[in-house]
């Protein structure tokens, strides 16, 4: 396993454990609009290692180990990190924007950074195959990149689960926007994905806002 990938995992673990065991530390961290606004602006990035439950955790960090160990080679530890980062910001900033007028509005996890590495993964490699639960029938990476972001937008919309599913998109355009940006090359690896997937987070962006008006 490459150092860098076992550090965010062994940081990820050590954090999420202190605040299964301290529900202060818990609520000191993680992610709740009111606090943030209120200027407590770290909580996007501390929240980003706190899970609700080991379950939480260990699927996190599975993907974090699956996907990071490929995309990690493709990039310096410095571009790796940003990517990471990069997209909990972004996971974290779209979230807050998403639910801004709800100020207990809270949420934990590692999803947005893992999902810009998962979103990373396949724009290196397009035709690996992955699985879009709960369809269980392996999917090329672009077929999955796509219906991961159409399935991510309805679930915003209709609220679905205990879900961040706004920090989900978040995290998916931050690895979208900071793999082209560190590596222009995967736009040949299939421009049709590329485009698709630009053309849903764009019309996300601008159109976001009729979700929560049911497109009226």
């Amino acid at each position: 396993m490459n150092t860098i990938i076992l550090v965010l995992i062994v940081s990820n673990v050590l954090v999420s454990y202190k605040g299964f065991q301290d529900i202060l530390f818990f609520n000191r961290y993680k992610f709740q609009i009111g606090k943030i606004l209120e200027g407590e602006k770290l909580r996007m990035i501390t929240s980003g290692f706190l899970h609700g439950s080991w379950l939480h955790l260990g699927l996190n960090m599975y993907a974090l180990y699956l996907f990071g160990s490929i995309v990690v080679n493709h990039f310096s530890t410095t571009n790796f990190l940003l990517i990471y980062f990069g997209s909990m910001l972004a996971g974290a900033s779209y979230a807050l924007y998403r639910n801004k007028n709800d100020h207990y509005y809270s949420a934990v996890g590692a999803s947005g950074a893992v999902i810009g590495i998962v979103f990373s993964a396949i724009m290196l490699y397009p035709d690996m195959e992955l699985i879009l639960f709960p369809i269980p029938i392996p999917l090329p990476g672009y077929v999955f990149g796509i219906g991961y972001l159409l399935y991510s937008i309805y679930g915003m919309k209709e609220q679905l689960g205990n879900v961040g599913h706004s920090a989900h998109l978040g995290g998916a355009m931050g690895g979208y926007v900071l793999t082209i940006f560190l590596k222009p090359y995967v736009v040949n690896n299939n421009i049709l994905m590329i485009i698709v997937m630009g053309a849903i987070i764009a019309g996300l962006l601008l159109f976001g806002d009729r979700l929560e008006r049911g497109f009226k």
